[in-house]
Parts: C-alpha cells; structure tokens; sequence
C-alpha cells in the first residue's frame, strides 16, 4: 500500500513515512545493526521516495535504481551535500573531502582527483606499483604452506600500500608495528561509525557522554592524525618544488603558494582530513571487496574454476596486466558480481540538499538529510534477474561477452561518486586475477563449502565474517 504524502507546517508535500513518536520518532521501527534491511521493507509499504524520523533529524529514503539515479546523476548538484550529522562533524570538522560542505569540499575534491591522477591512477604508474605488490601479497600467502589463515590483515595491508604510495610515496611490510596499528584504527573507526552507539549518538548528542564509541572514534583519529603530521614534518625537511614525491608533497607546496592568502584551503586541518580520509577509503573498501571475492570463491568452487580455465588460456603464467581484462569477460562479470553482492556500503554515506528540491512530486528542503539506499539499487529486483543470489551472469550476455549495467552502482553516483573507482578498479582486477593464477581457496579442514557464512558483519562497511581459507599452490 502506498500512504499519501504529509504537508508539513510550510504547507509543502514531504514524502510519506510512519508516524514518529515523541522523542524516538521511528526509532522503534530500526534494527540499529542493519538500519538498511528495515529501510528495504519500509519502502515496499511506503513507495521509493519516504520520509523516516530519527530522533530529531527527519530523513528521506530513496530506493531503487530509478529513484537513486534520478536524485544523484540527473538532480546531481541538488543533491550533492552532506547532512550536518554530529559524529562527522567532530570527526572531520567540516574539513577534508569525505564530509566536508561547500566551498572546502570543491576545493578539496577537486585537489584530490587531479593529484591522484598525476600519481598514476588509471595509469601504467600506478599499475606496476600494484603488480609489485602482487608480488607481496602472493609470497605471504605462500608462507602459510596450504595452511589455514585469517586474511583480513594481509588483505588490509595489500590495499593499504597502493594508496599509501600516492599519499606518502612508500610502501610498509605487512608486519610493520606502526602499519598494522594504523589499519587497526581505520578498521575499528569504520566499524564503529556504522555502529548502533554511534547512530544514536546522531539522533541524541546531548547524550554523548553515554556512548563510548564516540571517544573512541575520536581518540583513533588524533592517533592517526599524529602520524600524518609527523610525516608531513619530515616531508617539509626535503620539499621540492620540482621534484613533488606524492600527494603530500603536492599540498604543501600548495600551501605555501597561499601563503598569502588569509582564506586559503591548503592549511594543515584539511590536510590532515584529506589523508585521513583518503587512506581510509582507500583501504577499507577494496580490501573488504577482495576478502568477499575470496569467500566466495570458497562457497561456490565451481565458478572459481572456471575463472582460473580463462586465467590460464589468456593470460598462461604471465603477470596479469589491465589489458588482459578485455579478453576475460567471465572473470570480469566475477569482479563485478563479488561488488555487487557484497553490498559493502548498503546505506551510502547520506547526502544533503544543497537547494529546495522539487522531487517526484514532493517538495524537498534545502538541507534535508537524504539516504540512497545502494543495497535498494544493487539488489532491486527490476534491475537484477537473482538480485540475492551470487550470479556473475548478470554482466554477461547470451554469448558469454561483457555487459556493462546502469544499475551497477558500488562506488554510488553524482557529485560524490568515489574518488578512487579507477584505482579501486584496476586493484580488484589485478590483485584477484594474480591470487586465482597462484592458488585454488578452500575452506579450513572440518569446514565444507556449506559451513561459509555470507551474513555480513555490523559497520559503515560490511565485511564478511572473519574466516580461514586454505591457499593451495596451483604450481
């Protein structure tokens, strides 16, 4: 059933939604852990565009693909704000690019996507840097002799190292203390910020001194922003302006062009923000999507042998390159079917207003906190023949070629699509070819296939369940 729209106090149409209670509004109607499940269901009663309450902040919920890229591609500057939420705004202070407002985040962004492409993404650059760490990663799990073994440190340490290369011109081992303990605090920020605390931490500020996930959070980034200025400190020591090493090179001498400028953007703040932000999106995201494709592999055996017949017959023992990926439509559709399954943002990262919308018939205001639902554009079953089933053959067509899918959206859309696509891109093709040639997964003794849990965990992000795989050498 589809309830009528609401007219708010300025007499506009707003999206329909349930009736909020006092204080809690709709609080009674989520499951904290997975708020995007409940919002799914929500929208079969109350159609693609509905409004819901938490706590104080009304929030509209788009689902589906029509309805997403309608907001995010067609309406996309509209749409292209982040809400004022608490924990983001003690988090990164307006500063940064991930939720930033305005001026700073144009700025930002726009420092961010040409630096990352002067560094190589997209580029033979950066693509021997991956295939270099290939090499790492494949002689780490060697090491393991067949053995079980956890990988999400690996994993992490291997999608970390490409981004750190751009950010700070290096790469760690994967057993360095100062790494692991970074990744460590990216990890447990990301969980948290997805988590149960912090989301009513969001509806109730006042009350955040009950919540300790929030001094965590906060504790965990001025550990990693400590790290960032004493490597930006040494940076300073050696800067060249004709010889710019990486991306923080590439900001400071930015910064010291400004030196003149009282309302420059280039000052330590949003440095600190954008190096923060960008490692932790730069990690989390890919090394999660590889740690499902792995899993995966496991559960269904079958199809990872038939991405390592094509592996064999195009690529034999070379090193897998990107331009071995227009010749390999299967394991294309796998790497893009792993994204789209594993849902790893479900919610999205919310979006704002920036301007009174007119929306599908409703009237939207300026600043309004708005939620595309990328697990409602990922699975929606008008877009998707098995939208809950691990099914490559949605991207391939009736003679095994490659086909691309509007409603294939992991990085999201707009204004705020994901900086690093082209990277992230070129790692999962690069780093889950090079394992596949190497090695065939399979659960630890004592696990059968069936035994694989596919739930995801609890988070902004959501990795599988930490497992033991077997990496038996193919040679």
């Amino acid at each position: 059933m589809k309830m009528g729209s609401v007219r708010n106090g300025n007499g506009q149409n707003f999206p329909p939604g349930p009736r909020p209670l006092p204080l809690i509004g709709s609080l009674h109607l989520l499951d904290l852990k997975r708020p995007y499940i409940t919002m799914c269901k929500l929208s079969k009663q109350y159609g693609p565009v509905f409004s819901i309450q938490m706590g104080a902040q009304k929030v509209i919920v788009l689902a589906g693909y029509e309805t997403v890229k309608e907001a995010l591609v067609n309406q996309a500057d509209a749409f292209a704000g982040r809400p004022l939420t608490p924990m983001f705004e003690e988090f990164n202070k307006g500063y940064g690019i991930a939720f930033s407002h305005g001026e700073n985040w144009r700025v930002m962004r726009r420092f961010a996507l040409t630096t990352l492409r002067d560094y190589g993404m997209g580029k033979r650059t950066i693509e021997d840097r991956i295939v270099e760490e290939c090499g790492f990663l494949i002689k780490s799990f060697e090491s393991y002799e067949g053995k079980p073994f956890e990988n999400t440190a690996v994993m992490n340490g291997v999608a970390a190292n490409i981004i750190v290369s751009i950010l700070l011109g290096k790469r760690f081992e994967y057993d360095n203390s100062t790494f692991i303990r970074l990744l460590r605090l990216i990890n447990e920020n990301v969980r948290l910020f997805g988590s149960p605390s912090v989301q009513l931490y969001n509806m109730f500020p006042a009350l955040g001194f009950l919540f300790g996930a929030r001094k965590t959070i906060l504790n965990n980034r001025d550990e990693v922003y400590a790290f960032i200025q004493a490597t930006f400190i040494e940076s300073l020591k050696e800067l060249d302006a004709n010889d710019q090493r990486n991306l923080i090179d590439s900001f400071l001498i930015r910064q010291q062009e400004e030196k003149t400028q009282t309302n420059g953007f280039f000052h330590n703040e949003n440095l600190q923000a954008l190096v923060g932000n960008l490692f932790a999106a730069g990690t989390e995201t890919t090394s999660t999507t590889l740690r499902w494709g792995l899993l995966l592999m496991m559960k269904y055996p079958e199809i990872q042998s038939k991405v390592q017949e094509e592996i064999a017959r195009v690529i034999g023992s070379a090193q897998p390159r990107t331009e071995h990926r227009a010749k390999m439509p299967y394991t294309d559709a796998v790497i893009h079917e792993i994204q789209r399954f594993s849902n790893i943002i479900p919610a999205n990262v919310p979006h704002a207003t920036t301007v009174d919308v007119a929306f599908k018939g409703y009237s939207i205001p300026k600043g309004t906190f708005i939620l595309p639902l990328l697990c409602s554009v990922l699975q929606d079953e008008t877009q998707w023949e098995k939208p809950l089933k691990f099914y490559p053959e949605h991207f391939l067509d009736s003679e095994g070629k490659f086909v691309k899918r509007d409603a294939f959206m992991p990085f999201s859309a707009g204004r705020r699509i994901c900086a690093g696509e082209t990277l992230a891109k070129m790692e999962l093709f690069l780093f889950f070819t090079s394992l596949l040639q190497r090695f065939t997964f399979q659960p630890a003794p004592g696990m059968s296939k069936e035994d694989l849990d596919l739930t995801p965990m609890v988070g902004m992000t959501t990795p599988p369940v930490p497992y033991k795989c077997c990496a038996l050498s193919r040679s």
